[in-house]
């Protein structure tokens, strides 16, 4: 960490920290940090959960058992609050939302230059400098962007399911300006329209912007700390001192935003069945 920053500066340090390790796909460029580390903890939350079910007994639960309930009961109490009709698919939703994104949200925790020290330790310093990788998932726009426009479309689709086709296509032109008479509906379906793509499309842009923002400013402080850690022996102890401190503030993050993410989708979708 200290070799790494006193070679290029704190400046230096941070970009290289904040660059993504990129392959070109159709024109563009794909995140294949992101991407191999969202699946892997992807894989790692269904086995473990795919695991206890399996194992689940009616009788005395093993720690391990007693745990997994614990997280689906608190996610399904939570759910119930918000959503009143049949939560058969939402509270398995839910629970994905909930334990996928504390799980890429926790990856901010660890050391922040673990990757760089492996690929370091195995093909040497010079490669190591040259090789970009980030390991927090959330704290990539297309990610949180990726997941809430999954969310946008869940909305619309249970806006469908639940009001019909053309139930939702007429409340999209005749509210929230109600009007009597087919004069006045035509001159307000313009404002109603606009007013209705602007308040579906604001719902997943807050979503994503508010765990990307949160995540991103996290992992920033993170790379601040690394440098007072790389600044001599005189900045090493307030370095680990600031470096605790703000973990143990961190975690609180963590687990508040994946709940605001999570709850967030859930009222959403709850907001689906309800009429203007």
């Amino acid at each position: 960490m200290s070799e790494q920053t006193g070679s290029g500066g704190l400046n230096e340090y941070i970009q290289h920290h904040l660059h993504q390790n990129t392959i070109e796909v159709f024109g563009g460029a794909f995140h294949v940090d992101t991407w191999a580390v969202s699946l892997v903890l992807g894989l790692i939350f269904i086995g473990w959960f795919a695991f206890f079910a399996r194992k689940a007994t009616s009788g005395v639960p093993s720690k391990g058992q007693a745990f997994v309930e614990l997280i689906l009961e608190f996610i399904d109490g939570q759910v119930k609050d918000s959503f009143h009709g049949d939560r058969r698919s939402i509270t398995p939703l839910a629970l994905t939302i909930f334990v996928w994104v504390v799980m890429m949200n926790c990856m901010d925790l660890l050391p922040l230059d673990a990757p760089y020290t492996a690929i370091k330790l195995a093909a040497g310093a010079e490669v190591a400098h040259h090789t970009y990788f980030r390991w927090v998932p959330t704290a990539d726009l297309n990610t949180t962007l990726a997941m809430s426009s999954v969310v946008f479309f869940l909305i619309l689709g249970h806006s469908i399911k639940a009001k019909g086709g053309f139930g939702f296509g007429k409340e999209l032109l005749t509210a929230p300006f109600h009007a009597h008479g087919i004069a006045p509906k035509i001159a307000l379906a313009p404002a109603n329209l606009g007013l209705n793509v602007i308040e579906y499309l604001v719902k997943p842009v807050s979503l994503a912007m508010r765990l990307f923002g949160n995540m991103y400013g996290g992992e920033l402080v993170f790379m601040l700390i690394a440098g007072l850690l790389g600044g001599g022996l005189l900045m090493f102890v307030p370095g680990v001192i600031f470096n605790v401190a703000w973990a143990l503030f961190h975690i609180l993050i963590v687990l508040l935003q994946a709940f605001i993410f999570m709850i967030l989708t859930v009222v959403y979708i709850a907001g689906a069945y309800e009429s203007h």
